[in-house]
C-alpha cells in the first residue's frame, strides 16, 4: 500500500516490522533554536528515521530579500534526498515540526520534485510514543547513496511576490496567510520587523487543521472552513516563511482540496521590499488599517 497523504502511528509500525522499504524522516525544527530539532531526534526518534533540518536541508540559502526559508536548489536538494537514501518510488514517511509543519515542508517539496510515495505520520512523535512504540536514541548510520531522480511536479507551482502583489489589485486568487491571528492582525512583530499581513489575505491558522491530539482533523470538516474561506477562488498559501503554510498544504489535500499555489517567501520576503503594501487587523479589506510602506 501507496500512502500519499497521512498515516497513524500504527499503520508506520507495521511498515516497519514488514521491512518494508520505506525511508522515515524527522522534520523536527524549532525556530527559537535552531539546533533544537536535532538534539531532541538525538534523545529519541522513530527508530530507522534519519533527520531533516529544516534551516540546512528544507531550505536554499536566505539573501535577506527571499525570506527566512527560501525553497532549496533542486538539484542540490535531489543530492541529499539520494545521500539520505532515497529511491525512486520508495515510500517516504516524514514527521515532526510544529504541528507536523516542517513535515509538510517536506511532503511538499518531495511533491515538488515529483516524488509521489509520500505522507506524513498523523499526530508526529506524540502520536507514535501514545501508542506506545520505542524512540530511538543517537543519530543515524551512513545511508547506502539512492538512485533517485527528479520529476514534473506534481503540485499546483509557485508564485512569486510580483504574482502576489498583481493579484491584490484584479486577481481571482485567495491568499490564506497560516501564520497565526496576533500576527496576522499586526498586533506581534517578534519575528518580523515589520508587523500585519498582505492586503486581501485571510487567516487560515495551520494549528486550526489540528485537533487537540495534533492528529489532522476530519476531512469534511477542514474541507468546509477551506471552502468558506475560498468562496470558490483558487488559493495562494503562505505563512511567515514558506513552512507552515506546507502544513495548509497538507489539510487542503487531506481535505480533497488539490491545486493550491504556494508563495514560498511568504511574509518575511514580502516586507524586504518596502514599496510592497501592508494591511493591518482583522478584515482582509476594508476595515483594517491599509498602508504603503514609505
Amino acid at each position: 500500500m501507496t500512502y500519499r497523504t497521512l498515516l497513524s502511528a500504527d499503520d508506520l509500525k507495521a511498515l516497519i516490522e514488514a521491512e518494508a522499504d520505506i525511508l522515515i524522516l524527522d522534520c523536527g525544527f524549532d525556530l527559537a533554536a535552531p539546533a533544537a530539532g536535532r538534539d531532541t531526534y538525538r534523545i529519541g526518534h522513530v527508530p530507522g528515521a534519519r533527520h531533516a533540518d529544516l534551516e540546512t536541508d528544507l531550505s536554499g540559502q536566505a539573501t535577506g530579500t527571499n525570506g527566512r526559508h527560501p525553497l532549496p536548489d533542486r538539484a542540490v536538494f535531489a543530492a541529499w534526498l539520494r545521500a539520505q537514501g532515497l529511491n525512486n518510488g520508495q515510500q517516504v514517511i516524514a514527521y515532526g515540526g510544529m504541528g507536523n509543519a516542517g513535515a509538510a515542508r517536506l511532503w511538499w517539496l518531495l511533491r515538488w520534485m515529483g516524488h509521489a510515495e509520500v505522507a506524513v505520520l498523523d499526530g508526529a512523535r506524540t502520536a507514535w510514543v501514545a501508542a506506545g512504540h520505542e524512540l530511538e536514541a543517537g543519530d543515524a548510520p551512513e545511508a547506502m547513496p539512492g538512485d533517485f531522480t527528479p520529476g514534473l511536479p506534481l503540485v499546483a507551482g509557485t508564485v512569486s511576490a510580483e504574482e502576489v502583489l498583481a493579484n491584490i489589485e484584479g486577481g481571482e486568487a485567495q491568499v490564506l496567510d497560516a501564520r497565526d491571528p496576533v500576527r496576522f492582525r499586526g498586533e506581534n512583530a517578534a519575528m518580523d520587523p515589520v508587523a500585519g499581513h498582505i492586503p486581501g489575505a485571510k487567516c487560515r491558522f495551520f494549528r486550526d487543521n489540528l485537533a487537540e491530539d495534533e492528529t489532522f482533523r476530519r476531512a469534511a470538516e477542514l474541507r468546509a472552513e477551506f471552502e468558506d474561506l475560498l468562496g470558490g477562488a483558487p488559493a495562494i498559501l503562505q505563512c511567515g516563511s514558506g513552512v507552515t503554510a506546507c502544513q495548509n498544504a497538507l489539510a487542503m489535500e487531506v481535505a480533497g482540496l488539490s491545486g493550491a499555489f504556494l508563495y514560498p517567501g511568504s511574509w518575511s520576503e514580502w516586507i524586504a521590499d518596502p514599496a510592497r503594501p501592508v494591511a493591518t487587523g482583522s478584515e482582509p479589506w476594508g476595515e483594517g488599517e491599509f498602508r504603503h510602506k514609505l
